[in-house]
């Protein structure tokens, strides 16, 4: 059964927040203050760094993360224009929330990381670990953003997607959306992206509404938001070249996780990418949505953490913290690295 909107808000007004597995918070400075979740673990076990997709934000990991740091330390950062990252200034397209990527992983970690990343993160991963290899070891694909293949379209997603790229009336129709309550605004994002939002638990719903209830006050995050549709709409177009080449030349450990009912990135897109690269790792999931971290997150664990010990573990070598002794060694060979133009 699939749960209505209306129960969605109620379950999250009164869902306990002292009983939501959130992160520690954590800021850092790339040309303006960066949020990021910080949701632990071993401080020797491979480095996980999460990336949500358009109008996400680092909690959409919460229901995931804790299932996977007794084995990986599991971080979580908000790109510029989502979460709490306020734009101040810097570009919200996919490039700019790329360069922002990259430099957020040479600031908190010590090693190169598994990027674990959801829609238009996968996106922005994928041409991350193609552009600069040197800071990436494997990546993990959440339904990921991919290349348009021809498909019958979800009409509703096709309207949102092209109402909300139109550059007078996107940044319009997302103001309405902003003063909407926060748990409105909640569970009607779960209703697009979930095949079952029931499925999404209370607490992990109410860091949701936390965050939305934070972001009421952005005046700037219509426009953000706009801007970031129209850049995945030209990377992922039929003319957007240079992503598919970025893809092709991709040379780490890949999983691909994606929910057979996506109505925004469908499993047939999926499939395609499967059929380009059969050195990925693929795995469909059957009645789950576009976002199954939230929605199936024991199952996304349990394939994820098979891959760290299959077909990811050189990855997961890779991006494990060396012993005290080794760790200067690494710090002096990544001070040397040049950030990409």
């Amino acid at each position: 059964m699939t749960c209505e909107p209306a129960s969605l808000a109620s379950d999250a007004a009164g869902a306990d927040p002292g009983g939501a597995r959130y992160g520690a918070e954590g800021w850092v400075d790339i040309d303006g203050p960066v949020h990021y979740l910080d949701f632990g673990g071993p401080s020797r076990g491979p480095v996980i760094v999460c990336v949500h997709g358009l109008v996400g934000s680092a909690v959409n990991w919460s229901a995931v993360a804790p299932l996977l740091t007794s084995r990986c330390h599991v971080l979580a950062v908000d790109l510029a224009g989502h979460g709490l990252t306020r734009s101040l200034g810097r570009r919200t397209t996919v490039q700019a929330n790329r360069h922002l990527l990259h430099r957020f992983i040479e600031r908190v970690t010590t090693t190169p990381a598994i990027l674990m990343c959801n829609s238009m993160g996968g996106m922005i991963s994928l041409l991350e670990a193609s552009a600069s290899a040197e800071t990436v070891s494997g990546v993990i694909l959440v339904d990921p953003a991919l290349p348009f293949v021809p498909a019958r379209p979800d009409l509703l997603v096709a309207a949102v997607f092209a109402t909300g790229g139109l550059p007078g009336l996107g940044p319009l129709l997302l103001r309405g959306v902003r003063r909407l309550p926060p748990q409105a605004i909640v569970a009607s994002l779960l209703s697009l992206c979930c095949h079952d939002p029931c499925r999404v638990p209370a607490n992990v719903i109410a860091e949701h509404v936390a965050v939305a209830r934070r972001r009421a006050g952005f005046s700037e995050a219509g426009r953000d938001i706009g801007i970031a549709t129209r850049s995945i709409i030209a990377t992922a177009g039929f003319g957007g070249h240079a992503y598919r080449q970025g893809i092709a030349s991709l040379g780490c450990p890949v999983l691909l996780l994606h929910g057979e009912h996506d109505r925004l990135v469908p499993a047939s897109a999926a499939r395609a990418a499967a059929r380009a690269h059969p050195t990925w790792s693929v795995t469909v999931l059957p009645d789950v949505g576009h976002v199954p971290q939230l929605e199936a997150a024991h199952e996304c664990a349990s394939a994820i953490l098979s891959w760290l010990d299959s077909a990811g573990r050189l990855a997961a070598h890779a991006s494990t913290p060396p012993k005290p002794a080794e760790s200067s060694i690494r710090r002096l060979v990544r001070g040397k690295r040049r950030e990409p133009e």
